[in-house]
């Protein structure tokens, strides 16, 4: 590959330099963790970030926002950079890049989807891992590593193959809708999917996230439908979902249930457990988690294994082994019972709450401490607070953060996100208590809480320390 076949295959222009800096390594990497040989994507660069790559010897420099004087810069010390109109073909590139070169024989799985992503994918790969192969991720508890905004995928793979050798499998996570500065990245999903070259895919569900860069449920759907055109084999459907069901595709489908399903080999339902071609293949006392939504995550991650070849004894295995990622119904308190979750978008509110009041003793009471979504705009707070009223019922006591003790700023709650939140909870009559700091929400709500209550945590970034202050208050 020279530099002019890597700016042709990313829609690039060429400034500074028309040749490679130093011989690339075959690494896409960071600026600040680059070395020499190779190529980093940066969303944007200004004339010290040039300096900084010609100083390291890296070979080359992309990104979509050249600014103060980073033209000018490569031009005068004749470095190499590439301009784009959008950066994700090139973080894009970079991924499909690094696994052709540094994963060429790995079997690869994508999930996609509005809710369960996470849950699902460390699912498939704790399943994999545990019968023995060797596998890499990009999920962690905050999904913060499921984009094309930047090279950290690609930069994952080539770091685990290069320190660890090489991989039986990729069990990537893909945001089902993206967007930078607002904007979105359309065809986000199948592009990372079809840089991916994955064998399986997995949708989970279609449902309301992202306001702003999406406004409707259809353009939601938009985004996933194209992703069956990058999956190379098998594609695993949320058979419960209308949208979902909805989406064209002519892979060898797996359809997965809460409701039974015929036996046919590919259909994998719950029925007093999980059953694949006609047998229960768990029992509900081996699952590790029985709520509605993550026996649905269960379902999924046990349909792809299946799909990619793992013998059944080791599935049943990994499941019945799972231990859940970080806020994902996690019990983190019994006395008093507090479950903490990272339900942020409508649907994953409603769920959680219903799940949490099945748990609830006769005559007790349902403590719900929700962080309102900061800098996230109007509409997606709308929303959540219409779930939480549609949720509501005389047994829930309602508590809300800011969270302005824990945030950074990027995720501060400006007035019109705290505003339309009151406004749809007066307008419902539902009672509230509100504070601006998250210790004290917590505070509150342990000292209102009685003997058998259950205390509920929900949201997204406002609510993530919310265990490690716990420690100090109960």
């Amino acid at each position: 590959m020279n530099i002019q076949e890597l700016a042709n295959s990313i829609n690039g222009q060429i400034k500074g330099a028309d040749e490679f800096f130093t011989d690339f390594t075959g690494r896409f990497l960071f600026l600040n963790n680059a070395d020499n040989g190779d190529i980093v994507i940066r969303h944007w660069i200004n004339d010290k970030g040039v300096e900084m790559a010609a100083s390291k010897n890296i070979s080359c420099l992309i990104t979509q926002n050249p600014k103060d004087g980073a033209l000018e810069k490569a031009e005068e010390i004749n470095f190499p950079l590439i301009v784009v109109d959008k950066i994700e073909l090139a973080s894009a590139y970079a991924l499909k890049h690094a696994i052709s070169n540094f994963s060429p024989d790995s079997k690869n799985v994508i999930i996609t989807g509005t809710n369960g992503k996470s849950t699902t994918s460390h699912l498939i790969y704790h399943i994999i891992d545990n019968a023995g192969f060797r596998v890499l991720t990009n999920t962690d508890s905050e999904s913060e590593f499921n984009t094309l905004i930047d090279p950290m995928v690609a930069n994952m793979v080539a770091s685990e193959v290069i320190e660890k050798g090489p991989l039986d499998y990729l069990v990537i996570e893909v945001s089902e809708v993206q967007g930078w500065l607002g904007n979105l990245m359309k065809n986000h999903a199948y592009l990372m999917a079809d840089a991916v070259s994955a064998n399986v895919g997995v949708i989970t569900n279609i449902a309301m996230d992202h306001i702003g860069l999406v406004n409707s449920i259809d353009e939601v759907f938009n985004e996933i439908q194209a992703v069956p055109n990058a999956i190379k084999d098998s594609l695993i459907l949320n058979h419960d979902d209308e949208l979902v069901m909805r989406i064209d595709s002519s892979k060898n489908n797996f359809y997965c249930s809460m409701n039974k399903l015929d036996d046919s080999k590919n259909n994998i339902y719950y029925d007093d457990g999980v059953v694949y071609d006609g047998e229960v293949i768990l029992r509900p006392e081996e699952l590790p988690f029985n709520s509605y939504h993550f026996i649905q995550n269960i379902l999924s991650a046990v349909g792809a294994c299946i799909a990619l070849g793992i013998d059944i004894e080791d599935i049943r295995e990994g499941v019945k082994s799972y231990k859940s990622l970080n806020r994902r119904f996690s019990r983190i308190s019994e006395d008093p019972l507090i479950f903490d979750d990272f339900a942020h978008n409508p649907d994953g509110i409603k769920a959680t709450i219903k799940e949490s009041l099945k748990l609830v003793p006769e005559g007790k009471t349902l403590h719900v401490a929700c962080a309102i979504r900061g800098s996230r705009g109007v509409d997606i707070n709308k929303l959540n607070a219409e779930a939480l009223v549609e949720s509501f019922n005389d047994n829930i006591e309602l508590y809300l953060s800011s969270s302005i003790d824990v945030v950074d700023n990027l995720n501060v709650v400006i007035d019109e996100e705290r505003e339309i939140f009151f406004e749809v909870l007066n307008r419902n009559n539902i009672g509230f208590k509100h504070f601006d700091n998250l210790v004290d929400t917590l505070e509150t709500v342990c000292r209102e809480a009685s003997e058998g209550d259950v205390i509920l945590l929900i949201g997204a970034q406002g609510m993530d320390p919310a265990e490690g202050f716990l420690k100090d208050i109960i």
